[in-house]
């Protein structure tokens, strides 16, 4: 049986100011993240403790402060380490790149990295005395995003030594109402999916860490969810009155990580995805690629494509013009993301066959890793409408979908 803790409740003492500054959402309120209820209670969650932080650029309460900045300045917080995920905690590295070991100029506090070593991780919050592991990072709601499995692994750390392990909530800023598209199955299991829930969760961090506990933990830990207050499942990320910080550098905007969950699957094709370009995972194409893809896949729902040209700087197709799509989302309400990907892919391969899959052999391809399925690849392979192919994980994603049920911890409409 899991152990979890809630907070979010009513709150003791007086706000700090620099938690209280922050833009308002429409009518005035806004939600007010688990940061923010830990520091209005003056971190009492923390005291007498040594504390480790897992955190990056978008650990700040609404006037842009960092919230190991605020700790370290407040006295009440013994942070005695800060782990970096993808990117590193200040934000200084690209995809797939965490950071070394350093000592943060700010605040002096030394930082690891935390990217990608489950090996490690357990050696490390040893090495560094934790007693206490907080997890506050942005996550954009979808299960490639790799912030989720550092904080799964550790989740896992704080479970086999026994340390308390406390999650800031923040919101997904794609909406919590229900999770979508496939399942991952355990053969295709990689830092870009370690556990099977659905490619779009639906669910927040702190909610994603209640299951983690629960049902994928080998020890689970001593879990407290430092809840949200006034966050509603339906709401997009600029309902919430909380500033936009960019969780890594190839997702600047809230538009970003509404296409993200489906086009990011173009990281599994010879095609660009649109990184080294103003709008990553908008622009997609590749050279020799014209209008004839943009015109097959228009009147897609919630969705328009324009015929695009760019130059991506960096990553695949640098300094090559490539042709291809904008997407724009014109109602995200009737937008999917995985259902529009897919049809993206399955149409841009009919009209331009030499643009194939990435792959590390030829048993070993990008995309089995990103869907977590297998069946997916083989099935457009063989020729499948798009109807086909979303048949595949049905049965699989109702399960998944009643699974996490119990681990919702938020009202499902504003």
């Amino acid at each position: 049986m899991q152990r979890r803790k809630l907070l979010g409740g009513a709150l003791a003492g007086a706000a700090l100011a620099t938690a209280a500054a922050g833009p308002a959402a429409a009518g005035g309120r806004r939600v007010r993240t688990g940061i923010e209820v830990l520091a209005e209670d003056g971190f009492a969650e923390l005291a007498g403790q040594k504390v480790g932080v897992i955190s990056n650029p978008t650990g700040v309460l609404p006037d842009l402060t960092h919230e190991v900045d605020l700790m370290h300045a407040s006295g009440k917080v013994d942070i005695v380490a800060v782990f970096g995920p993808e990117h590193g905690f200040r934000g200084v590295s690209q995809a797939g790149e965490g950071e070394d070991y350093f000592l943060d100029p700010k605040t002096g506090i030394p930082v690891y990295n935390a990217y990608n070593d489950k090996d490690r991780m357990a050696e490390l919050l040893a090495e560094a005395g934790v007693e206490t592991l907080v997890f506050d990072i942005q996550d954009v709601g979808s299960r490639f995003y790799t912030y989720i499995w550092t904080m799964y692994l550790a989740l896992e750390a704080a479970g086999q030594l026994g340390l308390r392990f406390v999650v800031l909530d923040r919101p997904n800023p794609i909406t919590g109402r229900e999770a979508s598209g496939p399942v991952l199955h355990p053969e295709h299991a990689t830092f870009v999916g370690l556990k099977p829930i659905a490619q779009r969760h639906g669910m927040t961090v702190g909610e994603l860490a209640s299951l983690f506990n629960g049902e994928f933990a080998p020890a689970p830990a001593d879990l407290t969810v430092v809840k949200m207050r006034g966050w509603k499942r339906d709401m997009y990320f600029e309902e919430t009155g909380l500033p936009w910080v960019a969780p890594s550098p190839n997702m600047p905007t809230v538009a970003t990580a509404v296409a993200y969950p489906g086009t990011c699957l173009f990281e599994a094709t010879a095609l660009s995805e649109g990184r080294g370009t103003t709008k990553p995972f908008e622009l997609l194409g590749a050279p020799g690629v014209d209008h004839t893809w943009a015109e097959a896949v228009q009147g897609l729902p919630g969705a328009r494509f324009r015929e695009a040209y760019f130059t991506p700087t960096f990553s695949k197709w640098a300094s090559k013009v490539c042709g291809g799509v904008e997407l724009q989302v014109t109602s995200r309400r009737d937008f999917d993301p995985i259902r529009t990907a897919l049809t993206m892919i399955i149409e841009q391969r009919r009209a331009f066959p030499q643009y194939g899959w990435r792959s590390q052999d030829t048993t070993s391809f990008w995309l089995d890793k990103l869907t977590g399925n297998g069946a997916v690849r083989q099935a457009i392979e063989a020729g499948a409408g798009i109807d086909d192919v979303t048949t595949l994980w049905t049965a699989e994603l109702d399960a998944f979908s009643e699974q996490r049920e119990s681990y919702l911890l938020y009202r499902r409409t504003a």
